[in-house]
């Protein structure tokens, strides 16, 4: 049963005849008393939830019927409802436990799939709540060869990539640079009822403002100097697939705005064009950053971080989990073997041992670059410690006059700039290393070089 909360009672009447439409049993509530009298005799499965009530505007009676409800059914899903001008109330509701959040005037299509959403995400979490995790179990379900590992951390994360590929749930993968994140997010995508239909990549540090709008929605010929020809935008290319947004955290306030319409409506225009489009999509993001942390300074929407982050899945760093380096470096070489011809290549045990214990600041990434440097400089058939030891050369601890400076009354711009200038400095105008150091893309290195000033 579903429990729609709303004093308007044109919105109880539409939302119930839509969701008796879909075969869904509803009951209704014109105000918190009534909707808390029908939670004391019958649990529903999902509430929508309006969050204003006697024509006020304020929202707090929407918030505190939505921590009542919270404190006596943590784990019940609540969608909320609320004015597109009124996105801040949806935000103090997510925060407050809400599962997700519609804006009036809302489309049929995406009320009907936050329900879907909310309740396979429930029951799948009530089958799984007692279970340990078993790699040998996931297996069976979820089709991720290409994600090696035994780490329970590890494991954790694809158990819940298994939970909620075949939900449309939004998902934001977290990690550091190199642990991983695009394969989980192609896993994801391969297990989902869209595994037939495209699966987009754009990496959103690549994207400069001028051309967020043509790169992601398209244009018509003509609308701009150099539109010599119409070009379809990665949105409508993922028309009922999935889209992956990587290093989310690297887009600007302005293209945020841009982002977060499409996401919340599900359409767009074509820049050139007056037409308005609908397109299907399943989202999925990535960030090696903090959002939280870069929405607390207005570096990042916090309406568009609770849009993105329905599911959350945070990848371990490599050093967290070292047991699965071994693994790791031999489902390495076995693909080597046949890429170079090497049918009697292996690694020594003293060797895997050495592995195991270094930092691997660059993660999976640099694990399977050091590996594969030391299979084609090296001709043994059996690779030791040494071999890798000088694919591994560590570059010098820098000296008291490459430390960088006292942050004192410095501004964050400043500090950025002087830590490029010192990554320059360190590693020779290397960009992939100083790219690396930084925790930054190369295309992103490049934009902040650019707003600095600085040249290679």
């Amino acid at each position: 049963m579903i429990l729609i909360i709303d004093d308007d009672i044109a919105v109880r009447t539409s939302l119930g005849l839509l969701l008796k439409q879909a075969g869904y049993k509803t009951e209704a509530a014109d105000g918190p008393e009534t909707a808390m009298n029908i939670l004391a005799g019958q649990k529903p499965e999902v509430i929508i939830l309006d969050m204003n009530f006697s024509n006020k505007i304020s929202g707090e009676e929407g918030l505190q019927l939505l921590s009542e409800i919270k404190k006596t059914y943590a784990d019940l899903p609540v969608i909320l409802i609320t004015a597109w001008g009124s996105i801040d109330l949806a935000v103090k509701g997510m925060r407050a436990g809400a599962a997700d959040f519609l804006t009036k005037p809302w489309d049929n299509n995406q009320v009907l799939k936050a329900v879907e959403t909310s309740l396979s995400l429930s029951h799948k979490k009530s089958a799984k709540a007692d279970q340990r995790i078993n790699r040998q179990e996931l297996e069976k379900e979820f089709n991720f060869e290409k994600l090696i590992g035994r780490d329970p951390q590890f494991l954790a994360v694809i158990e819940t990539a298994s939970r909620v590929s075949s939900t449309d749930a939004s998902i934001l993968i977290t990690g550091e640079s190199g642990t991983g994140k695009e394969l989980i997010a192609e896993a994801v995508h391969e297990n989902s009822l869209r595994r037939n239909n495209p699966f987009i990549k754009v990496n959103m540090g690549g994207i400069s403002t001028a051309l967020f709008e043509s790169e992601m929605f398209g244009h018509k010929k003509g609308a701009f100097t150099d539109a010599r020809y119409d070009r379809t935008g990665r949105f409508e290319t993922a028309h009922t697939g999935t889209i992956f947004l990587d290093e989310i955290g690297d887009l600007d306030l302005n293209s945020q705005v841009k982002l977060l319409r499409i996401l919340q409506e599900r359409k767009f225009e074509v820049l050139g064009s007056n037409e308005t489009k609908t397109v299907d999509f399943r989202l999925i993001c990535a960030t090696n950053r903090d959002l939280e942390s870069l929405a607390a300074q207005n570096k990042f929407r916090e309406d568009l971080f609770y849009r993105i982050n329905l599911i959350t899945l945070k990848l371990p760093a490599l050093r967290e989990r070292p047991d699965d380096i071994p693994l790791l470096i031999n489902h390495f070489v076995q693909n080597m073997k046949t890429i170079y011809g090497r049918d009697s290549l292996s690694v020594s045990k003293e060797a895997l041992n050495w592995l195991k214990n270094q930092t691997w600041p660059g993660n999976i990434r640099e694990l399977k670059n050091v590996v594969e440097r030391t299979v084609l400089v090296s001709n043994k058939n059996i690779l030791d410690t040494s071999d890798f030891s000088e694919q591994l050369l560590r570059a010098p601890v820098p000296s008291e006059k490459k430390k960088l400076p006292a942050v004192g009354s410095m501004t964050l711009e400043e500090i950025e700039k002087s830590m490029i200038q010192k990554a320059f400095e360190f590693h020779n105008a290397n960009i992939s290393k100083i790219a690396r150091s930084l925790g930054l893309s190369r295309p992103a290195l490049y934009r902040r070089m650019e707003k600095y000033g600085i040249s290679e």
